[in-house]
């Protein structure tokens, strides 16, 4: 990842520090590395290829776009993917369906239903049709559950792969604050969770929060994922701060103004090459694991 003396969001020319930047692509392409070599022992212990299966519901580009992402990280790690696309006027008894069918195939260890789905589709009914073992996006409620009691479960993918990056760039969890921007139940809420199992003090916030700035100026941590553009200002940033931006808006935009934010920070991730990776590198990682435990194939 290059950076120096590059324009950075905003229009704004600096010279940028990589120290600061919390690289994502360089830390998924080793968590893929490693989930390449569970597939190996996986095939090799049991006969049986790791199989990820995606569920896409309508033509929406970007969803589209990240399944190809997703399908590719499959071929090469030497995972099999399975995609299916469904039209836009699919009905919810039809998708749930769909979801039953694959939760029934021993031959699918990990299902990922491409959110959002559209409306009116009650994407929670088909969440909830995802058996736990097999629930590799960390969407159900049980999962939910489990993650918010401190028990084994496939987190959400991005939560899961932010705590990755923060443990890689040794940012210390143990009695920081943190404040997370955003509450939704697949990134916001499990978030929260991990980081106070870490033994972090957390408030969540999210658009209605009152004295929203205040709250983060004091934050040792800051996780954005409110969805929308440079939502979150510099002048918000306290000094040493660790910022990570979890959103993705239209023109490579985050949810933090990174130009502004960057000079108090002492480390931010950029917007692409964060959390971007960690997330599609965390669901690979995690569709290994689940094929093993579903297989019974030890990988420690």
């Amino acid at each position: 990842m290059r950076y120096h003396g590059e324009m950075m969001p905003g229009n704004t020319t600096t010279t940028i520090n990589p120290a600061k930047l919390m690289d994502g692509r360089a830390l998924a392409r080793r968590v893929l590395d490693g989930a390449k070599t569970k597939v190996e022992k996986i095939r090799a212990a049991s006969g049986v290829t790791p199989t990820l299966a995606t569920v896409l519901v309508g033509d929406d580009r970007a969803s589209a776009t990240y399944v190809r992402m997703k399908r590719k990280r499959c071929e090469n790690v030497g995972m099999r993917s399975i995609a299916l696309e469904l039209p836009p006027d699919t009905t919810t008894a039809q998708l749930v369906a769909t979801v039953r069918q694959l939760a029934a195939d021993p031959a699918v260890h990990g299902i990922l239903v491409q959110h959002p789905v559209p409306a009116p589709i009650d994407k929670r009914a088909a969440f909830e049709t995802i058996p736990v073992e097999k629930d590799v996006d960390g969407v159900t409620s049980a999962t939910l559950g489990r993650i918010i009691l401190g028990m084994p479960a496939f987190a959400s993918c991005t939560p899961k792969g932010i705590m990755r990056l923060l443990q890689e760039y040794n940012v210390v969890l143990d009695g920081a604050y943190a404040v997370v921007i955003g509450r939704s139940p697949i990134l916001g809420r499990p978030m929260a969770s991990l980081l106070i199992n870490a033994h972090a003090t957390v408030t969540l916030c999210h658009s209605r929060t009152r004295s929203l700035p205040s709250l983060v100026c004091s934050a040792d941590i800051v996780i954005a994922a409110i969805g929308r553009p440079r939502f979150v200002q510099g002048g918000w940033i306290k000094v040493g701060a660790v910022v990570i931006d979890a959103g993705y808006n239209e023109g490579n935009v985050g949810d933090v103004d990174f130009a502004g934010a960057y000079e108090p920070a002492s480390l931010i991730t950029p917007v692409p090459g964060g959390v971007g990776p960690m997330t599609i590198a965390t669901l690979i990682d995690q569709t290994a694991d689940a094929a093993a435990l579903q297989l019974g194939v030890p990988l420690g």
